[in-house]
Formats: C-alpha cells, sequence, structure tokens
C-alpha cells in the first residue's frame, strides 16, 4: 500500500462521500460496541444484554431501567471531536467531501463544523416527547428530575431520537445515503465492523474503484475495498487532508 498514492487520490477528488462508525469516536473518549473494549462485550450489571436493553421493548416496558444504562452507557456530552472528525470537516470545507454518513449518535461531526451529515440512527441531541411531540435537548434528558424524562408540557415520557432495536431506520435518509454512495467518487469507510445492517449493505452499492477502508480489524468488506489501513481513524483521516 502506498500511502502517498491514496492521500493524492483523495487531494483530487471533488466527490468524496464518508461512512463511518463507532470507531470514529473512540478517539474522543466514547467506547465503541464490538471491539474486545467495546460496549457489548463489558457487560451489564442487569440481567439484560446491552442489545435487549437497547430495544423498543425494553424502553416500553422498563423505561427507568433504559435510561439509567442510556446515560451511563451512550451519553457522553463532554466528548470532543477528534482530528478524524476536524479532517472530515476541512474535505467538505474545500468542497471536496459531499456528504458525511454516519451510524454515531454522539453529533460529533456537527460540532467539528460538518454540515451535510446523514446520522442513520440518529442523534441524541434531539429528544422528542412521546405525547405532544415537543422538542428537548440533551441537556433535558441528563437532567431530568427523576429516573424518567419527562415533557414538561404534557407529562408524557421524553423518547431520544436514536434508532432502538426493533426500530426501523429512516427510508427517505437511507435513500440519501444510498444515492451519495452510488455517485461518489472515492468512498472512505472507517471505524465500522460493517457488520448492521441495514446501514452496510449500503456500501455494497459503490460502483467506483477508489474504496478506502480504515479499520484496524478485519471487517466482511474487506475484499471489496482497493485500500485498507489498519490504522487510527484519527492519524490516518488527518493525514490524508494535510496539504
Amino acid at each position: 500500500m502506498n500511502f502517498n498514492e491514496i492521500k493524492q487520490i483523495v487531494n483530487e477528488s471533488r466527490n468524496i462521500v464518508f461512512f463511518g462508525g463507532a470507531g470514529t469516536s473512540t478517539e474522543s473518549g466514547i467506547p465503541d460496541f464490538r471491539s474486545a473494549d467495546g460496549l457489548y462485550n463489558e457487560g451489564t450489571d442487569e440481567s439484560y444484554t446491552p442489545e435487549q436493553m437497547l430495544s423498543r421493548d425494553f424502553f416500553m416496558e422498563r423505561t427507568e431501567a433504559f435510561y439509567s444504562f442510556y446515560k451511563s452507557k451512550m451519553v457522553y456530552p463532554d466528548a470532543r471531536p477528534n482530528p478524524a472528525h476536524e479532517a472530515l470537516t476541512k474535505l467538505e470545507q474545500r468542497g471536496q467531501l459531499q456528504a458525511i454518513i454516519t451510524q454515531n449518535i454522539d453529533g460529533l461531526h456537527q460540532l467539528a463544523g460538518s454540515a451535510n451529515v446523514l446520522e442513520l440512527h440518529g442523534s441524541v441531541h434531539r429528544n422528542r416527547c412521546m405525547g405532544c411531540q415537543a422538542a428537548y435537548p440533551l441537556a433535558s434528558i441528563i437532567e431530568a428530575p427523576g429516573p424518567v424524562p419527562l415533557c414538561e408540557r404534557c407529562g408524557e415520557i421524553i423518547k431520544p431520537d436514536v434508532v432502538l432495536y426493533q426500530e426501523s431506520l429512516d427510508m427517505d435518509l437511507l435513500e440519501r445515503a444510498a444515492s451519495y454512495i452510488q455517485q461518489a467518487e472515492v468512498l472512505i469507510v472507517a471505524g465500522t465492523s460493517l457488520t448492521v445492517q441495514p446501514a452496510a449493505g449500503l456500501i455494497r452499492l459503490y460502483k467506483g474503484s477508489q474504496f478506502i477502508l480504515i479499520n484496524k480489524s478485519a471487517t466482511p468488506m474487506d475484499g471489496l475495498a482497493n485500500y485498507i489501513i489498519p490504522e487510527s481513524i484519527a492519524k490516518v483521516l488527518g493525514a490524508l487532508v494535510t496539504e
């Protein structure tokens, strides 16, 4: 692998699409899900798996336990963008990066200054009353006086705008993501196991020959990638966008 060749590809393209997962934010102090140190291998104090606790049924039936887990394991209000987020913002500002498609819910891409971010799994920063649909910021979840955040207007439960297990992704958003990937000249995929569907299946829609995969561990899509870089995402992206 010639890193200078990859850097030249990135620098010369005006139609780059980035697809990222939890590994994009690990260097901001947010753990990923499926690595050895990830959330799903950490265990919980409950007799439920993280997948069960992050399901629609669990949210509806054991809302207090859901929020206890969610606020302690899924919300990182003090996290800040790392060099990977900042590098992508630079590419967008140069007019080279057309879209960021992310499986993350942390909002760090927007905090870094990126504008066109497609959040496939929602965001912890958007929350809505299940009754009157009033919108609430993340602070309303964190600072709720009780174990379950309730709407100030109608008293109903406030639900995070994140896609839980058993819930469907936004089809309009998926179609927009698919369109960006199909039309991309360069596709950069980073920090994702590429095992979660239907998001991971989007990668197969890429028709080009400049698929750059940045991931420390192997993925099911390695055979499709033109370039594989098993290194730090922040380090690699930072180096790729340096003049």
